[in-house]
């Protein structure tokens, strides 16, 4: 197939984009080619550089003088021109003419830190069999590590004519006009940097409570923070912000993504932006619209110092990462980075190579197992690490990642490379463990060193408190660390991260508010955003027609969640404001909303009705850090330990007496629960038996008080309550002592949490 078609009579047109425009493929006219009548831009001077590392490095040449080395994979391209970018916009092009092992790069003299570039890369176009190259579209390099500017989705952005006639064929339509004016650049950025001065907080996986954030949403609207660093990297590392995690208790942050994204077309229409930030288009650079202090390599220093202050204060970071796809979309996408360099090389394509075999709802799908594509997800993992000193990461769709050719593998590539890297085999690993494609649910299926994403304790949990469970079978094993799913090939209870609620979904005051989704601000028509919420109103709408028995009620089941959540075997996430009652107003796909519906609402904080939730909270991550048994690092056996041992986890119905195999089918809304500290089976760090109280948590779902009889000798001779999620006042723990035996009255909806004492005594 011909690289250019020949010109043909002039027909119907887009106006604007015919003059530039060149089509290639059986059955469809080509449009006219000219050549504007723009002045050439300049050249530099390109020596021979080297073909690694791959990206933009600064360093001396070979003649002692400061320059910058420049490498790209572009397989199957035909040529390859760095164009470089002075304060005025002015293009100096370089091309690039050494290549080596699919890498073309060149060393530049003179180019030093700040200054910004992109590529051009030349090639067949032939969309019909995926080659997709443009000369005229100004690339952003893959290993950029900033990123100067953001996108703007006019057409000139798009490698083919948006507004051809014939839409159907529109993506095989190449668009010459030239996309530098409307895209962001790289920007070349010094080594300058060392970590000796940090401390990784290296918190093993069993004493992990785990804080999703977002960067802007959490610092936006924070008063302590001065406005200049609201929204910000330098916002995060505030002590004003600091302050909160640490009064929490939380061990870990898990930042949404920032990795530098962009924009979708749609939303700028509607005047939105991508919030959340699950567009990415630049694997190395932290985003840039998080900076305070510059975007010219100063949002690179500003995240690392965010870094340092979050582990000074024992705060690790994971990072929510997006390596499943990228922001150029579908087929009638815009040609931004990948696509231009080589479509072929990046993607996984369809069975029309026009278009992409998509698994993750996005239109397009990395295609893993190629291995420059390997390389990128994993030279940037190790970056993060290395030079930016992130601690974890968890995969967003990371079922789209272990496919191998088609079918989810969980000896495919990706998993492999991990496994066996010296530097990532060492970090938290954290799975999404499904994509949108076939077969891909994969929950309680990924290898040992990783953990997941536990979406059945969350459905679970939630179905427990709305009373939509018959009986408690499920419960107990999310209790307990979901020995179904996790109890193979050695991995532990820290291979579920618990959660309740996340970032897309309800709110967790909103999951007790609302029984269906109100998206409208969106401006989707309600079509976005799940409708299997499993939430439950407690009997009104949302806010305004909720009485005070209503929001009574309401606040109970909040503390009953995230006592639950907080006090179940495995690690626990939490997301920003739930602690502190934050709503979005019923809208549980708030991914466009960088406004107040988004933002944490610190004022909440000192709202008298929503302060409680938060001293709650701390005081049940206290508790947590206290009490290894509560926070289990190898699954419960079930089984007595001799010589004098009680079973490690025992069950319990409302007489007090051991759940048998019939209780379990039998209908009830009420589990006790009684972990032995006695009997953990465990060592600390100098070898000595790991020794804990020993507790009794009695979860009641039901809408009626029930009399639960504690259970007797050999388990204890008392009981001092710790919890009740019953009453309002959190402030601290009720303190009461009952005797083994007796039959307590367990309000309606509420935890309870007891300390099981003289159990030394029993065991003489």
């Amino acid at each position: 197939m011909p690289a250019a078609a020949p010109e043909p009579e002039r027909g119907p047109e887009p106006a604007g984009a015919a003059e530039t425009a060149l089509l290639v493929g059986p059955g469809v006219p080509p449009a006219p080619r000219t050549s504007p009548e723009v002045a050439p831009p300049r050249t530099a001077t390109v020596w021979p550089g080297a073909a690694q590392p791959l990206g933009a490095r600064f360093h001396r040449g070979p003649d002692g003088r400061p320059g910058t080395n420049f490498a790209l994979w572009a397989g199957g391209a035909e040529s390859v021109e760095l164009c470089l970018f002075d304060e005025d916009g002015t293009e100096t092009r370089a091309p690039l003419t050494e290549l080596t092992h699919q890498v073309w790069h060149g060393f530049v003299p003179g180019v030093l830190p700040g200054r910004r570039y992109g590529y051009r890369v030349g090639g067949r176009w032939d969309p019909w069999t995926g080659a997709r190259w443009n000369p005229a579209k100004l690339l952003l390099d893959p290993y950029a590590r900033a990123v100067d500017g953001g996108f703007t989705m006019v057409p000139e952005v798009y490698g083919h004519v948006r507004q051809w006639p014939e839409q159907a064929v529109a993506d095989t339509v190449r668009d010459n006009r030239d996309s530098a004016p409307f895209v962001p650049k790289g920007v070349v950025v010094a080594d300058d940097d060392d970590w000796e001065d940090d401390h990784r907080p290296k918190t093993p996986w069993s004493d992990s409570v785990i804080y999703e954030l977002h960067v802007r949403g959490f610092t936006r609207a924070h008063p302590g923070i001065p406005p200049e660093l609201r929204g910000t990297y330098a916002g995060l590392a505030h002590p004003a912000a600091i302050a909160h995690l640490t009064r929490l208790g939380v061990t870990a942050v898990e930042l949404l993504p920032v990795h530098q994204f962009a924009n979708e077309e749609h939303l700028e229409r509607r005047g939105l932006t991508n919030y959340w930030g699950y567009n990415s288009i630049g694997y190395f650079a932290p985003h840039a619209g998080y900076s305070a202090s510059g975007t010219r390599g100063e949002q690179v220093g500003e995240f690392k110092r965010m870094v340092r202050a979050l582990h000074a204060a024992g705060i690790e970071v994971i990072l929510d990462v997006v390596y499943n796809h990228t922001a150029e979309g579908g087929q009638g996408g815009p040609t931004l980075s990948l696509r231009g360099i080589d479509n072929r090389g990046y993607y996984r394509l369809g069975a029309d190579p026009r278009g992409y075999t998509d698994y993750t709802g996005c239109g397009n799908t990395l295609s893993v197992i190629q291995p420059q594509v390997l390389r990128l997800i994993t030279d940037s993992l190790r970056y993060w690490v290395t030079e930016m000193g992130v601690d974890g990461f968890r995969f967003d769709l990371a079922a789209a990642l272990a496919r191998s050719l088609h079918d989810v593998d969980m000896l495919s590539p990706f998993l492999a490379v991990i496994a066996q890297d010296p530097v990532l085999r060492r970090v938290k690993l954290i799975a999404e463990p499904w994509d949108v494609g076939s077969g891909g649910y994969q929950v309680g299926a990924f290898p040992p060193l990783w953990t997941e994403w536990n979406d059945k304790y969350r459905d679970t949990v939630r179905d427990f408190w709305r009373g939509a469970t018959g009986d408690v079978r499920d419960l107990g094993y999310r209790l307990s660390g979901s020995s179904d799913l996790y109890d193979w090939g050695g991995r532990q209870p820290y291979a579920s991260v618990n959660f309740v609620t996340a970032h897309d979904g309800f709110t967790l005051r909103d999951l007790v508010s609302y029984n269906a989704k109100h998206n409208g601000p969106n401006g989707e028509d309600g079509r976005d955003g799940t409708g299997d919420n499993r939430s439950w109103n407690c009997g009104a709408e949302g806010d305004e027609e909720a009485g005070p028995e209503v929001t009574a009620l309401r606040r109970r089941q909040l503390r009953n969640l995230l006592s639950t959540l907080l006090l179940s075997t495995g690690v626990p996430m939490l997301v920003a404001g739930d602690e502190m009652g934050r709503t979005q107003d019923g809208n549980n796909n708030a991914y466009c909303q960088d406004n107040p519906t988004s933002w944490v609402d610190w004022s909440l904080l000192g709202d008298p009705g929503w302060q409680g939730l938060t001293d709650l909270t701390a005081r049940l991550i206290a508790l947590r850090r206290a009490h290894p048994v509560l926070r289990r690092g190898a699954f419960f056996s079930g089984l007595a330990h001799p010589p004098e041992g009680l079973r490690d986890l025992a069950w319990f119905g409302t007489g007090g007496a051991e759940m048998t195999d019939e209780d379990w089918f039998a209908a009830t809304a009420t589990l006790g629960m009684f972990l032995s500290g006695r009997d953990i089976m465990e060592r600390d760090a100098c070898g000595e038996p790991l020794l804990d109280d020993s507790f009794l948590l009695v979860a009641h779902a039901h809408h009626r008080p029930v009399d639960f009889h504690l259970p007797g000798p050999p388990w204890a001779t008392s009981y001092e309550l710790l919890l009740d999620t019953a009453l309002e006042d959190q402030s601290g723990p009720p303190g009461e002592l009952r005797p083994a035996g007796e039959a307590v009255r367990i309000g309606e909806r509420s935890v309870r949490l007891y300390r099981a004492c003289g159990v030394d005594e029993l065991r003489g």
